[in-house]
């Protein structure tokens, strides 16, 4: 394989590009609270788990970003891109829901891949090893 295809410097934008999401999500959260709560209700979601939720997405995403717990970060945020594909993006009729969807389950196999390659050398997880 090529190597500057195989370079595990690309966990580095990898893991920042993947957690962005998560990171902004969670904080326009706290700033759109109650109209997250009301959403999260109108689909059958406890608007009382939303601290939960901007918990996983704010403190996962930073685990992410730093390299520290990836592998359980990663399986931890790939589940949650299921779950909440399979809650908030499943009418299909919709052409944007299916799109929501799919992008679910793409960011989830990005999680899957991180979980596999591991966060890369310049991370917590691998500090002090060569």
């Amino acid at each position: 394989m090529n190597k500057l295809l195989s370079n595990p410097l690309f966990l580095v934008p990898a893991r920042i590009l993947l957690a962005l999401m998560f990171i902004l999500a969670g904080i326009s959260k706290i700033s759109g609270y109650e109209g997250t709560q009301g959403y999260m209700e109108a689909f059958g979601v406890p608007g009382m788990l939303l601290p939960v939720v901007i918990l996983t997405e704010l403190g996962l995403g930073i685990l992410i970003v730093i390299g520290f717990q990836t592998r359980l970060a990663a399986f931890l945020l790939a589940g949650f891109s299921i779950i909440a594909a399979l809650i908030f993006h499943s009418n299909f009729d919709d052409q944007m829901q299916s799109i929501l969807f799919m992008k679910n389950l793409a960011v989830a196999g990005g999680f899957f891949g991180l979980m596999v390659a591991g966060p890369g050398p310049f991370s917590l997880d691998n500090r002090g090893k060569s």
